[in-house]
């Protein structure tokens, strides 16, 4: 007997909605992987649950790379060009730029503030000793034994 149909709607209970991700995004990647071998289709898959955990299966004779650029070459569409990746690394230089220089200011701070309370600890401790411990010369044991 075969299974009922279901009606295809967003599943509201959060622990049936994981399990049913679960298992049919392990269906989908076992379709993905017979194809592959049954067919010597290239196949590549991508998923993204909705926590943002990705999932992907690419055919073992091609990388996700190679897909893509097949993807570009039949489809016309580019999901990427270099003006696009050259603002975004500009963009990241800037953060990371901004991101080093406050690290080294709050080092610099940092530095600055160690050194102050070194030297007040230093100055607390001389001053709560009596005069008599600060200074102690010593002398070396002038007696001889024999």
């Amino acid at each position: 007997m075969g299974r009922g149909k279901i009606e295809i709607k967003r599943i509201e209970n959060l622990t049936n909605r994981q399990v049913t991700y679960s298992k049919r995004k392990n269906g989908i990647i076992k379709k993905a992987r017979e194809l592959t071998v049954l067919c010597d289709a290239k196949v590549s898959l991508i998923i993204f649950s909705s926590s943002g955990k990705m999932s992907e299966y690419h055919s073992p004779s091609i990388t996700m790379t190679e897909i893509l650029d097949m993807y570009h070459k039949y489809s016309g569409q580019r999901l990427w060009d270099a003006k696009h990746e050259e603002k975004n690394l500009e963009e990241e230089n800037k953060h990371l730029s901004y991101m080093l220089h406050h690290q080294e200011m709050a080092m610099s701070g940092n530095t600055r503030a160690m050194e102050n309370e070194y030297h007040q600890k230093e100055r607390d401790y001389h001053s709560q000793m009596p005069f008599n411990f600060r200074v102690q010369p010593i002398q070396p044991n002038l007696q001889v034994t024999k």
